[in-house]
């Protein structure tokens, strides 16, 4: 059911450097990669970021959203609300998409004129969430003491900043809907990727001064980056387990000759949606907490009732609460099979309804209606194990985090390595397809 993944060798990154194409595609992503990086070091003006750092590095929803920001919400850079607000207008189109019959006959009917139209729409949904977030963000910053220079307009200061944040966020957008049009890979799941990546030599830092002096806690940590090496190995099997479902093809005569009647077989993802239902469920988890933790901390909530009710929630959807990762693993299994649901080449209607078309069937079952429901079944079971499997994954090492008390990892820990496995999978697979594609027009020339 699983099929393996070779590691690129010497030969293969020769190729890829001297394939035609593919070398302007690597550097302009990096390129891209580093008009971002440029921006989350540009502080934004009016504000004392080192009272805000202070609060993130000791605030584990703020740490952990920093983390995905890529250091650009502790820095309270111009991109501090990074590609968040992206990722959840995403989710809100899709999510519609489901419910409203005129946009789910733009996503299904229209092709790629629809699929510009949604794109349309999901720019509109993130300048409004941008706004919303940025204004939210400079509440927070104009009660925070210290925060805001002293010689700066409040007024102005609000105007400004939530233009620049939005501004910024918008721009973070654009830089990945680049990288995914001329780069390689998604470009939001890319940024993720770096900004994660950013944050290692800090929490590595940050663990090492913590262990350092305690042999037992060595010894966690030993047992911790086991467990974060074995998470690994079962995230690439996940990653690339398929289910095949075998294919039975006619023979046709033509003249003397006889052509086709080999079997041949669909592949199903044991985990259709890759990285994006755990960025998902991050993004719709963090979103209300993130307002949460904001909103409770400031000083303009006068009611002490509301303000307990703020702290209490703030808590349960915290990153190291059992509410959070019970609510978390709900979410991704949810999120998987909402995905899966709305892949192309995972409808079992159109595919039952092709391979009629061109007269190949599953062995033993009828063509037709029989079939679609055949393929129903069998995509429902192969995603509930895909879902179940991703949750359990996400789990593991965060529980080994809490039993060797080693947290300093936490930022790293199992969602953070979901993303960048699979970020890194999806990478190495589309530099391959796209090797491949190259041989093949080389191959067809000559």
């Amino acid at each position: 059911m699983a099929q393996g993944i070779k590691a690129p060798s010497t030969e293969d990154l020769m190729s890829m450097w001297n394939a035609s194409g593919l070398k302007q595609k690597i550097i302009f992503t990096f390129l891209m990669i580093a008009v971002w990086r440029f921006g989350v070091q540009m502080p934004l003006y009016g504000i004392n970021n080192q009272i805000f750092a202070n609060i993130a590095s000791g605030n584990n929803i703020i740490g952990f959203l920093d983390l995905f920001t890529g250091g650009a919400l502790g820095k309270v850079s111009i991109l501090a609300l990074g590609i968040g607000p992206f990722i959840t207008s995403s989710i809100i189109v899709q999510l519609l998409s489901v419910v409203i019959p005129s946009l789910e006959k733009l996503q299904k009917e229209e092709g790629e004129d629809g699929r510009r139209k949604l794109s349309q729409y999901t720019r509109i949904f993130t300048v409004v969430l941008g706004a919303f977030q940025a204004f939210i963000f400079m509440l927070y910053l104009h009660h925070l003491p210290g925060a805001v220079l002293p010689n700066v307009n409040p007024l102005a200061f609000y105007i400004n900043s939530i233009c620049i944040l939005t501004a910024g966020a918008v721009l973070v957008m654009w830089i990945s809907e680049l990288i995914t049009e001329n780069g390689i890979g998604n470009g939001g799941s890319l940024i993720i990727f770096c900004g994660i990546l950013s944050g290692i030599p800090v929490y590595a830092s940050r663990t090492w001064m913590l262990v350092k002096t305690s042999p037992q806690m060595q010894l966690g940590l030993f047992i911790l980056l086991s467990i974060f090496l074995a998470a690994t190995i079962l995230i690439v099997i996940m990653q690339e387990a398929v289910r095949k479902v075998i294919i039975v093809n006619p023979k046709r005569q033509i003249g003397n000759k006889v052509y086709g009647g080999m079997n041949s077989f669909i592949p199903f993802k044991l985990n259709p949606g890759g990285v994006m239902p755990i960025i998902f469920a991050i993004a719709i988890l963090l979103f209300p907490s993130t307002v949460l933790a904001l909103v409770g901390n400031a000083n303009n909530i006068k009611s002490p009732a509301m303000k307990t009710l703020f702290i209490q929630l703030n808590h349960y959807l915290s990153p190291d609460g059992i509410v959070y990762y019970l609510i978390y693993v709900a979410l991704i299994i949810a999120l998987t099979f909402f995905y899966a649901s709305i892949m192309p080449n995972m409808q079992p209607k159109d595919i039952a309804d092709n391979l009629k078309k061109y007269g190949s069937s599953i062995p033993g079952i009828k063509p037709g209606r029989p079939t679609a429901e055949a393929i129903d079944k069998i995509l429902t079971k192969t995603t509930f194990i895909g879902a179940i499997g991703l949750g359990i994954i996400a789990l593991v090492p965060s529980f080994a985090s809490y039993v060797t008390k080693i947290e300093t990892l936490q930022g790293i820990g199992a969602t953070s390595l979901i993303i960048m496995v699979g970020v890194a999978l999806d990478l190495i697979n589309q530099v391959r397809s796209h090797l491949l594609a190259r041989n093949y027009e080389s191959f067809l020339k000559e």
